[in-house]
């Protein structure tokens, strides 16, 4: 089933894409948020990031727009998937975008939205001891600016570097912005440890406001045994490092195994999923 405006449809009934702003110019905005047992995992920075991302971009927020309205949207979007597959953990995604209408120059700024959802095989996160080799993705760069920390509906850097790491045999790739320092990987914010420091590239590099980032930034600032860096980040940088792993809502953390010759080990990721895991229970 898919929610679309708060209505349920099968997803087999046609949508209408014709005049979508969203399929037209990519003017939309997403949310992949991750559910178990009907706890919203991290509601509240999920809707203020939402709510802060559609400003930016100038859409009209309606009044109704709260952040019970926002919960009581995304589980009905898993309801009745729940129940027939007797599932309790899922993934949704939440995309915003503005109503029908205009070319570049909107002709209103009103909101529309599509929920759609899938299974996940986990209700916590599991660290994933499996190889997991990456490698720099230079074709195209990440401008640095305001624009690249939204979720927005243009992806096309992470899908044409997808397609170059499925053909190369690597598991994910990090992204360079024009200064050619690391932003982020493909799918997730990726942080470098080298010793007692752990480094993850600033917002103002280009990389997505990611609200994992957010929860392992806290963590990692209690953590009397590391001291935490937003700084930029040079490729030079990732040979020297004993660790690196990357983070999302939906896989929580997967460590980097291999970059080119180097290998790398995963004691702070090890740690930093335990101490996660028991946030998601407390909260």
């Amino acid at each position: 089933m898919i929610n679309v405006n708060g209505k349920l449809v099968s997803g087999r009934e046609e949508i209408n894409i014709n005049y979508n702003r969203g399929f037209l110019y990519g003017d939309a905005l997403f949310e992949t948020i991750r559910i178990v047992d009907n706890k919203i995992l991290f509601l509240e920075d999920h809707y203020f990031r939402l709510m802060s991302s559609m400003r930016i971009l100038r859409m009209e927020i309606p009044m109704e727009f709260t952040m019970e309205f926002f919960q009581e949207e995304l589980l009905k979007t898993i309801k009745e998937v729940s129940v027939e597959m007797k599932k309790n953990a899922f993934r949704v995604r939440f995309t915003v975008y503005r109503a029908d209408g205009g070319k570049y120059l909107p002709k209103n700024r009103n909101i529309e939205f599509i929920a759609s959802c899938e299974a996940l095989e986990n209700e916590v996160f599991i660290l994933h001891d499996v190889p997991y080799e990456i490698e720099l993705y230079k074709d195209f760069y990440i401008t640095a600016h305001l624009l690249s920390n939204l979720k927005t509906t243009n992806r096309l850097i992470n899908i044409t570097g997808s397609i170059f790491a499925e053909e190369n045999g690597y598991q994910n790739c990090l992204l360079i912005n024009d200064a050619k320092n690391v932003v982020e990987s493909l799918n997730g914010n990726v942080f470098v440890v080298k010793d007692s420091i752990v480094k993850t590239p600033p917002l103002s590099d280009g990389c997505i406001k990611g609200i994992m980032r957010k929860q392992i930034i806290d963590l990692l600032n209690k953590n009397t045994n590391y001291v935490l860096e937003e700084v930029s980040v040079s490729p030079f940088e990732l040979q020297k490092a004993d660790e690196i792993f990357i983070t999302n809502t939906i896989v929580g953390i997967q460590s980097v195994t291999k970059y080119r010759k180097k290998e790398y080990q995963n004691n702070l990721a090890k740690d930093l999923i335990v101490k996660l895991n028991t946030l998601i229970r407390l909260s």
